[in-house]
């Protein structure tokens, strides 16, 4: 008689076909959570998943609602007290499909190409929540999960997640878990399985720069009147030195360094000099001395201009010295260092190098620290070895250079940590025109949670 993993790796194998069709009809409903004129997609996005997990028998199912777009809940305790309580995060909101010139077939209307299927939220991340669902699917259509899980599912992870730590602070024993499984992330290539053990954070801000009270003839007061575009764009050059680090006060005080077990994991992973051109076409790389590509993408700190404006931008010319300027700077942070603290370094900076002939005010807009976890937690050895049962090679461990607030959130409020496992290519246009899930792989995907399942229930 085969075992119940067997028996669900085969009913998975079996019903991939149906498993695709049920995505598809997912990924028709516009969930995006960005636009007011999406929000009865969004309760209905809400309701789908809501629906998919009644279908599971999972208990205590239940649609939140919060300032923003609902939470969706649901459970599974049946494996008792003595299993491991695994909470699944995920979220139903996507992103924009502008510009829809550039989709090769209607973004809602999700298509089959080769090996691809094609659609907003197909990769990020309605197929990856999908992923998690089927392989409960496989394992409790024949038999009984070997572990209790927890469903936590938002509709605003596009627009920052502004309600969801709110939530799981007012929900802390209706979550409680031992981990929780974040498929929010991806792999480098199709061949290669990956976990993501580490995500940046990110503190955000708005810079605006004043100087006269009105736009001015440039030719008249050119020469006069400090340029607040110029003085702006002399104090964004000045925050990075000639070896690529960031001049903002105390800046590196917290950052972690990397020990040489890390150093090592991480130049396992074939992202060298050649792979970052490869994947961006710039004519060179840049960044921090001392550093490989990887690791500057991953475990150093960075700053970033996200976009500039001032004056005149239209076709022609306009000879105008502009009242204003602004620019939006993001900062990716490491293990340990602070949101608010960078931006009181930022205002440090500001203070001891801003002109006298313009004036300044600095906007705090988003704040998430970074996280990181123990590779060798039960949850992710687990995942290790189901990738490797999978794939028939072990996992490369590899830090994210994004943030996925969550993961820091379930940190702080409930003590736990995740696994970070996603089944996203870097080719697969998240966010972008022509979105796709690479099929195999997501196949390969569910095949990988089915057997995690089962590891943390032996």
């Amino acid at each position: 008689m085969s075992d119940p993993k067997s028996t669900a790796l085969e009913y998975a194998k079996s019903h991939r076909q149906d498993f695709l069709n049920e995505l598809i009809e997912f990924l028709t409903i516009p969930s995006i959570s960005t636009d007011p004129d999406h929000k009865s997609d969004m309760q209905r996005a809400a309701e789908w998943v809501a629906n998919q997990l009644k279908d599971l028998g999972m208990s205590d199912v239940q649609i939140y609602p919060t300032p923003g777009h609902p939470v969706v809940y649901g459970r599974s305790i049946s494996a008792g007290p003595n299993a491991s309580t695994v909470l699944i995060y995920g979220h139903y909101d996507v992103q924009p499909p502008e510009p829809l010139d550039l989709w090769k077939s209607p973004p809602f209307k999700a298509a089959v190409r080769q090996e691809n299927l094609y659609g907003r939220g197909a990769t990020d991340m309605k197929g990856q929540v999908m992923a998690a669902l089927k392989a409960i699917e496989a394992i409790v259509r024949n038999g009984n999960l070997p572990v209790n899980v927890k469903f936590l599912i938002e509709g605003e992870e596009e627009i920052g997640s502004p309600h969801l730590a709110d939530f799981i602070a007012a929900h802390k024993k209706l979550l409680s878990s031992d981990f929780a499984l974040n498929p929010d992330t991806g792999l480098i290539t199709a061949d290669l399985p990956t976990i993501t053990y580490a995500l940046r954070g990110l503190a955000y801000f708005e810079l605006r720069l004043y100087g006269p009270d009105h736009d001015l003839h440039s030719g008249t007061y050119g020469g006069v009147v400090h340029n607040p575009a110029q003085a702006l764009c002399e104090l964004i050059a000045g925050m990075h030195d000639e070896q690529g680090r960031v001049t903002l006060p105390g800046f590196y005080d917290q950052v972690r360094s990397l020990d040489e077990e890390e150093q090592a994991e991480l130049a396992r992973l074939p992202m060298d000099e050649a792979f970052y051109l490869d994947q961006t076409r710039a004519p060179a790389l840049w960044g921090e001395a001392g550093y490989t590509p990887v690791e500057r993408t991953g475990a150093r700190p960075t700053l970033e201009v996200n976009g500039l404006f001032s004056g005149f931008t239209g076709e022609g010319s306009k000879t105008v010295l502009p009242a204003w300027a602004m620019a939006k700077i993001s900062t990716r942070l490491v293990p340990d260092q602070d949101p608010e603290e960078v931006f009181d370094q930022l205002k440090r900076y500001l203070q001891a190098n801003a002109p006298k002939t313009v004036r300044y005010e600095v906007i705090n807009l988003v704040g998430s620290p970074a996280s990181i976890s123990d590779r060798h937690s039960q949850g992710v050895e687990a995942m290790a070895r189901a990738m490797e049962s999978v794939w028939g090679k072990p996992p490369v461990f590899k830090r994210e250079g994004g943030t996925v607030p969550v993961v820091s959130q379930l940190q702080e409020i409930l003590g736990i940590e995740s696994v970070n496992s996603g089944f996203s290519l870097q080719e697969d246009n998240m966010h972008s025109p022509n979105e796709k899930l690479h099929l195999p792989t997501w196949y390969r995907g569910i095949d990988t949670y089915i057997n995690f399942f089962y590891n943390l229930g032996s």
